[in-house]
This record gives C-alpha cells, sequence and structure tokens, in this order.
C-alpha cells in the first residue's frame, strides 16, 4: 500500500503563529510521548513509521513549503511540489500520475490518502493496514475511514452507513453529507452516521481508469505544465459523492480534527508557552507567545493568546476562528519563515517617497548548513555578520567572513553563505517589491 499525505493550508485558521510558508503542521505545540514539543507533522511521520508505512509514504504539498516540509521530516520521504494551489483533487491525481509514471507503482496497489494534520492515536494508522482487504473483499472502488461522532458538529463531513458495520469491519455507504447544520447533524447522529476522518483508499487503478474517463492526463509533466489553469476542487465533490460501491471502516478510538484554537489547546500541557503568564483565576486561557516580549494574562477567562511576528490574536476560544474571514481579502506577507538551512524574520519594512523599499531581514543558519547559490534581478543586499563565522561565495569566488563583516552583494550577483558555525547576520534589502519573490536559483548544492 502507498500513503499519500496532503500537506497545506492557507495559514489562517491559527494566525499569526500560522502563515502562507509555516502553515499549522509545523507548529511544535504538542507534548510527544518522549516529553518534548512536536509538530503535527513530525506526529504524524512517527506514527505512520510506528505502524510500518512511512517508507511507503510519499507528501504532497506547495512549493512554496517544500524546504519546511524537508527540514521537519528529512530527505527519505518524496514531496512533490506543487506550482499552485488547487484543491485536493489535483493534488490526489499528480500523486496518482506520480506514483504510476516515477515509482513504477502496480495497478493493483491500494492508495492511502489522508491529511497531515491527523490526530489519532497510533492504532488509528494501524487500522489503515486493513485497506486492502476491505478494497478486496467488498469489491468496492473507494473506502473511508469513520469514527462514532461525540457531539453534533457543523464543522465536520458525515457519512451516513447502509447499516451498521457487521463483523468484517466495514459498512457500505449510503449518503455522504459535508458539514451539516447543527440540527441535521443531530438527527444524523440518531441514524448511526459517522464523522469522516477525512481518509481515502482506493485501488491506483480505479483512479488511473477515472482520470482517463474525465480526459484528464496520467503524465507528473503533463500536470504540471497545466497547473495553472485547473480548477480549484476537492476530491471530496469530484469523486467520492460520484463514487459506488464506496464502504466505510469504523473506527473506535481518539480521533479530533485540529484546524481550531479550541481543539489545539486542549493537547497543551502548559497554559502559557514563551514569555509570559496566566493568573489563577483565569480559566481555560491560553497563551502561546514567540515574541521576546513578555505577555501577562489576568482574571480572563476562555481566551487564545496568540503572539507572533506576524501579528497578535486576543480571541475569546469559540470565536478565533472568526480570523480566517478576516484575514480572507488582506495581502498576508508571512514576517517569519523556516528552511532547510534555518530561519529568517523580517524586523522592518518601509518605502520611502520614491518609491524605494528597504527590508531588514535577521537570518540564522545552522553550522554546517548554507543557502542556494542563487541571485536576484532587481534588489542588492548588504549582509552583516552578527555572531558566528561563514563562507560565501559570489560569482565563483569564496569570502570568509567572520562578526563584524560587511560584504555588499550588487542586483544581479550569484551568490550563496555556508554556516562554518552556528551563525547569526543581518541582511538588508534594497530595490521595489520586496515582498514578492525575486530569486533564481543557479544551484541548490555547492
Amino acid at each position: 500500500m502507498r500513503i499519500v499525505l496532503l500537506c497545506g493550508g492557507s495559514g489562517k485558521r491559527l494566525w499569526p503563529l500560522s502563515n502562507e510558508i509555516r502553515s499549522k503542521v509545523f507548529l511544535r505545540l504538542l507534548k510527544s510521548e518522549a516529553g518534548v514539543r512536536e509538530s503535527m507533522i513530525e506526529r504524524i511521520c512517527r506514527q505512520l513509521d510506528e505502524a510500518g508505512l512511512l517508507e511507503s509514504t510519499c507528501i504532497v504539498t506547495h512549493h512554496s513549503q517544500v524546504e519546511i516540509t524537508r527540514n521537519y521530516v528529512g530527505e527519505h520521504i518524496p514531496i512533490l511540489a506543487e506550482p499552485y494551489k488547487r484543491g485536493t483533487f489535483t493534488a490526489i491525481a499528480y500523486a496518482v500520475s506520480y506514483l504510476r509514471e516515477k515509482l513504477q507503482a502496480d495497478p493493483n496497489e491500494t492508495v492511502c490518502v489522508l491529511p497531515v494534520d491527523t490526530f489519532a492515536d497510533t492504532a488509528f494508522f494501524r487500522l489503515l493496514l486493513r485497506f486492502p482487504d476491505v478494497l478486496l473483499h467488498s469489491k468496492a472502488n473507494l473506502a473511508l475511514l469513520g469514527t462514532t461522532p461525540t457531539h453534533p458538529s457543523d464543522q465536520l463531513g458525515y457519512i451516513v452507513p447502509v447499516l451498521p458495520k457487521g463483523n468484517d469491519g466495514y459498512s457500505f455507504i449510503h449518503q455522504f453529507i459535508e458539514k451539516p447544520d447543527m440540527q441535521t447533524a443531530s438527527r444524523l447522529i440518531e441514524h448511526h452516521a459517522m464523522w469522516n476522518c477525512g481518509v481515502f483508499a482506493f485501488p491506483l487503478k480505479f483512479m488511473l481508469a477515472y482520470l482517463k474517463d474525465k480526459g484528464h492526463p496520467t503524465q507528473v509533466e503533463h500536470w504540471l505544465a497545466h497547473y495553472e489553469h485547473l480548477a480549484n476542487t476537492s476530491f471530496d465533490r469530484e469523486v467520492v459523492e460520484h463514487t459506488l460501491p464506496a464502504v466505510v471502516m469504523g473506527y473506535d478510538g481518539y480521533w479530533n480534527d485540529l484546524g481550531s484554537w479550541t481543539a489545539l489547546s486542549s493537547h497543551f500541557e502548559d497554559k502559557a508557552i514563551g514569555s509570559g503568564g496566566i493568573s489563577d483565576d483565569s480559566s481555560n486561557t491560553h497563551l502561546i507567545n514567540e515574541l521576546p516580549y513578555p505577555i501577562e494574562i489576568i482574571g480572563v477567562s476562555d481566551l487564545i493568546v496568540a503572539a507572533s511576528s506576524d501579528g497578535i490574536l486576543i480571541a475569546n476560544k469559540d470565536k478565533a476562528n472568526q480570523i480566517k474571514e478576516k484575514l480572507e481579502h488582506v495581502p498576508q506577507v508571512p514576517m517569519y519563515e523556516e528552511k532547510r538551512w534555518g530561519s529568517c524574520r523580517v524586523l522592518n519594512h518601509g518605502t520611502d517617497e520614491t518609491g524605494n523599499e528597504a527590508m531588514i531581514k535577521q537570518v540564522k543558519l545552522i553550522q554546517g548548513k548554507y543557502t542556494s547559490y542563487h541571485r536576484h534581478r532587481k534588489r542588492q543586499e548588504i549582509v552583516v555578520i552578527v555572531t558566528g563565522s561563514a563562507e560565501i561565495l559570489m560569482e565563483g569566488r569564496i569570502y570568509k567572513v567572520q562578526a563584524g563583516d560587511v560584504l555588499q552583494i550588487p542586483a544581479g550577483f550569484k551568490h550563496g553563505i555556508k554556516a562554518v558555525t552556528d551563525l547569526e547576520l543581518m541582511e538588508v534589502l534594497l530595490g521595489k517589491n520586496l515582498a514578492q519573490e525575486d530569486v533564481i536559483r543557479v544551484a541548490m548544492e555547492w
């Protein structure tokens, strides 16, 4: 069986800690069994490994998140980069084409797709191993995973089985209902409906035939060449709602959707993470502070307070999801990014009366890591080494620099930097449209 992890998101629901580059799955806020904080993507990879499935896993994500994804999962998991965000149907179709064309997967193999923010016990992932037998025995084209609802919710999808599951552990599906109102959700639960866990399994040959019948390509390069013009559609609407026969397996253990501050904060072991504190009379209030300035909360309950370089959120937990709507039409420039070599944080960004911009970044590189060898078309850089030592390759020459050294890099000059020791530098960018990407990579390794 092949596992496809869908990794993405706009970074709005858990703003300001998440942004378009560092989405919620990269936030190290969950306590692992070893007692250290881990992210959702690290947790799910650990659990897939415990279930013996990590070696057959690949990840699909937007190209802007490839570096941070690699930073969290290592070098051994294939990462498929989407040139544009086009919904789960396109992501899954791209992955299916990749599995067949690039990895030579057998058409009879089962493909299991799940979101990277799946939060469940390890037993949940061991249950995935049953999908191939369930598909074979039921002769269904599609198999899903559902769990018993604990309460009515209008934020989740529901699966209505024909009958409760039998001794073989699955039921045929009668109907799907996506995010019903609360009254409908209560009625569905009375009729043994299950929450949809967002997991899909199908024979590879089923999806290859589906793509062919709908006039879609099955070649990776063809998908990539046309990505920009593809519709933004979900796999649920495009495939699941129109596929019969389909079956659902039931899962009776712990499962939760960590798509809100309310759900996520329920798994925090500490009320305050970062600089600051919360008074004893502030019940059900949590603080996550990435800024160097302390935040003190006194006498206020049911709040989420989150602070980062991207902004500060102070909200009642039940209303915090409204931030997504507020940010929907507001351009968001990530002020903090994690890279495969370290991290960078925007400290200041301004424009003078002539329209020229200046941006100051704090950049940290891990010892032994290095940036790509690249150039910028429309901006010059001034690099000031704050701590540590480095080698800078510029136009074919290597310069050794250390704390206190300053280097000017004109627009168009090829350059890259390697951290000889742990390195901190200040980077001053001068030019126009500095918030937009202006990188031409010559080589990733040098």
